[in-house]
């Protein structure tokens, strides 16, 4: 009995062949198959700045001190700023409704949305359902931001020093980036006049981070309008990183972005991460600012699109978000940032005595910058070197400051313990008095090489 091979092409015609006649299925002409795997270019491409640091620090700590870490800004790692009770319950009932167990809408679901569009709105900057994205984590939103704003070849422009994943994501999509300077004389404010220098044909946005991680930084009114009136003379919309939005201490307001602007279209990244504490539930959103209607539904519609690649953030915490919300208790936003106040002053204070450093005071966020006197001391080549002796001789690990583009400074993160944060500084005390060499001091090791 004859048998027969059917064939489908992609214009939906159909042959039919005799067996014995059909094409060849295990070869095709001119090729001789064999393994090519490799690595895809935009894998090649995302390249992480403090992992390429961090990763090549090959020191150990101190066997005889223990290690204490200042250097990753996750609050939850010590177990001293829990998130609050109503939020956990709040998860435990969307848990036990049964209600959250499948798909929601790539974008969120809408009534989540609402709640978030409630919560940000205002009449200098309303908000509407229809403006809100909802994502896993603060991270994939500024992802998804820099992927609606700007396409290959095109160039943003980042504070330096400035979080290193906006650098990692826009490499990985073959996005230029361009470092704008902010000014540690001026509590970190952004140089206006080298960003407006920066603009050009190709720049798509403009990345403005505040409160800022790694600074501690927290932008006044006056400087945000000046900032507004750069992007509104350049014709270049705003990515606003304001995941420790709210987070400032209290001589200090924080002023969302969108508020304050008239006319330049920004999109507003945030999320649940640092202000509830809780950042591994991976709850972000953008909030989508265009009073003009300049994005109009163009930017929308690919924030939709670009959201349906992974279908979207948790569905439990999207269950639990508006009781999240509407029921955790002043106190607690209170307390948190009571505690980070005081840890902000304890080490200012600590560090601002020690002779050849220089620290920043924050107003706001988790961090606080240092500067090293690098002529004081001569051992060291650079913050990278400088911090690893801090690891090998006092086991105290800080961030430095060449991970955020940023060289001869380090970062210290204040979510230790109060205890800890004592005993670290006093550490790093005992380091820099070891090591410290006034100029002539200095002058004379270099001429003994």
């Amino acid at each position: 009995m004859d048998s027969y091979l059917i064939q489908m092409n992609g214009n939906s015609d159909v042959h039919v062949h005799r067996n014995g006649n059909s094409p060849s299925l295990g070869k095709v002409k001119g090729r001789k198959p064999r393994w090519a795997v490799r690595a895809s270019e935009m894998s090649k491409k995302t390249f992480n700045p403090i992992r390429a640091i961090v990763d090549t620090m090959k020191v150990e700590p101190n066997p005889n001190k223990p290690m204490i870490s200042l250097s990753l800004g996750d609050p939850t790692v010590f177990g001293n700023l829990p998130t609050d009770d109503e939020v956990t319950q709040a998860v435990k009932e969307a848990l036990d409704s049964g209600n959250y167990n499948g798909y929601a809408p790539s974008v969120g679901y809408q009534s989540c949305r609402q709640v978030v569009a409630a919560y940000y709105s205002c009449p200098e900057a309303p908000l509407e359902a229809q403006d809100v994205i909802l994502t896993s984590g603060c991270s994939q939103a500024i992802e998804l931001a820099l992927a609606v704003l700007a396409n290959p070849g095109q160039n943003i422009l980042v504070p330096r020093p400035g979080f290193s994943l906006y650098k990692t994501l826009a490499l990985s999509m073959g996005i230029e980036v361009k470092f704008y300077n902010l000014l540690p004389e001026k509590s970190w404010e952004i140089d206006l006049k080298h960003l407006e220098s920066l603009v050009d044909e190709k720049t798509a946005c403009v990345i403005v981070n505040n409160p800022s991680n790694p600074c501690g930084s927290v932008f006044s009114k006056s400087h945000l309008q000046k900032i507004l009136a750069v992007a509104s003379r350049q014709c270049v919309p705003i990515l606003a990183d304001e995941i420790y939005g709210d987070m400032v201490f209290a001589e200090c307001k924080y002023e969302p972005i969108a508020t304050l602007s008239t006319n330049v279209p920004i999109l507003s990244c945030g999320g649940l991460a640092k202000r509830w504490l809780v950042p591994g539930w991976r709850m972000g959103w953008i909030l989508v600012n265009d009073r003009r209607d300049i994005f109009g539904n163009e930017i929308r519609d690919g924030l939709v699109r670009l959201s349906q690649r992974i279908l979207g953030p948790c569905t439990i915490v999207q269950g639990a978000l508006e009781h999240i919300i509407h029921r955790t208790p002043p106190e607690f936003y209170h307390n948190t940032l009571s505690f980070l106040k005081s840890n902000a002053d304890l080490c200012y204070a600590a560090l601002s005595a020690i002779s050849g450093l220089q620290p920043i005071q924050p107003s706001g966020a988790m961090y606080l910058m240092v500067g090293i006197e690098m002529e004081h001391f001569p051992k060291f080549e650079n913050d990278v070197e400088f911090t690893e002796q801090l690891i090998l001789e006092q086991s105290v690990f800080c961030l430095p400051a060449s991970c955020f583009e940023y060289p001869n400074f380090f970062r210290v993160v204040l979510t230790v313990p109060e205890e800890m944060m004592v005993e670290a500084c006093s550490r790093i005390q005992e380091f820099c008095e070891r090591h410290y060499q006034d100029n002539e001091g200095a002058q004379d090791l270099e001429c003994d090489k």
